[in-house]
């Protein structure tokens, strides 16, 4: 399968080293930047095991039709994406996306129908200051699933069944992708709200406000028909109520990085669907406010210089 990646960063990069790895054929749409250091300089990755360097096709326009899409960036780069990436979608394209909550489901799917798939990923990973894909843990795995009735694509799992990657193939990756959904929203509406690590919101006494953002975000799940599971329940209130913990979650890390974040797609869009269904989420609602107030206040003072 000729696979396109969209997007080189943590995680593209991570999951495309292992695909190329396994001698998988992998392309990377990439922007000038990137396309040059990759063209130069290869794919650099490292993992716990060690640093490996992969040299590797990088295009910053789509040269052609691919079997699969990965798409592998953050929320924001979405709608360029979405046209970006029309002259790679063949009659039998699947696309493949990673990331978190499930607005980019629909969009894509509105844009491309049945042509999309359920894909989650588990990593912990960066890039360094050098460019260096770094995978920080060993934990690297993958879910695929369809979103309807219909089988996977042939031959889509095997291409990503590939040494490195735990591979899950999930009837219910719905089910999956707003469990992974709601706690993310948890644990951005804790650290954001809160501004701080779990442990220290625990120690300034946060365990019933932490325990409400987790019903709250269950509660919406439950109304579109994706109740969260039990397991996965007493995981997140274990995760987000154990004293002195460090954990802090990725909104929070590129609110105070000044990183591009994904506050609307994630936070946003699961307040829009709560007000659809009638029902009230004040914590989820006082962390978008100060997340829009925090980025109203950084893009005025980048404009006063």
């Amino acid at each position: 399968m000729k696979i396109l990646i969209v997007g080189a960063g943590a995680t593209g990069g991570a999951y495309g080293a292992r695909l190329l790895e396994a001698g998988r054929e992998v392309t990377f749409l990439v922007r000038q930047r990137r396309a040059e250091q990759l063209l130069s300089e290869g794919l650099r990755f490292r993992d716990p095991h060690g640093e490996t360097r992969y040299d590797v096709r990088a295009i910053t326009e789509v040269d052609g039709t691919y079997d699969v899409i990965v798409v592998a960036v953050k929320a924001p780069a979405l709608p360029a994406v979405l046209e970006q990436i029309r002259p790679a979608v063949g009659e039998d394209t699947t696309i493949v996306p990673l990331l978190n909550g499930m607005r980019h489901i629909d969009d894509l799917s509105e844009a491309f129908p049945d042509r999309v798939v359920g894909g989650i990923v588990k990593i912990i990973g960066t890039i360094d200051e050098t460019g260096t894909v770094v995978q920080l843990t060993r934990m690297c795995a993958m879910i695929l699933g369809p979103l309807d009735d219909r089988e996977l694509p042939a031959g889509l799992a095997e291409a990503f069944d590939v040494p490195g990657v735990t591979l899950t193939v999930d009837d219910s990756i719905v089910d999956r992708l707003w469990e992974k959904w709601s706690f993310i929203v948890s644990a951005g509406v804790v650290t954001c709200l809160f501004r701080g690590e779990v442990g220290d919101v625990i120690a300034g006494g946060g365990e019933p406000q932490v325990l409400q953002a987790i019903a709250e975000a269950e509660s919406v799940a439950a109304a579109a028909g994706h109740p969260i599971n039990e397991l996965s329940h007493d995981q997140g209130v274990q995760t987000l109520t154990t004293p002195g913990s460090r954990f802090t979650s990725s909104l929070y890390r590129d609110l105070q990085q000044g990183d591009p974040q994904e506050a609307e797609h994630l936070l946003g869009d699961m307040a829009e669907r709560a007000r659809s269904f009638g029902l009230d989420t004040p914590l989820l609602d006082a962390t978008l406010v100060q997340v829009r107030a925090h980025q109203h206040a950084r893009t005025r003072q980048n404009s006063q210089g």
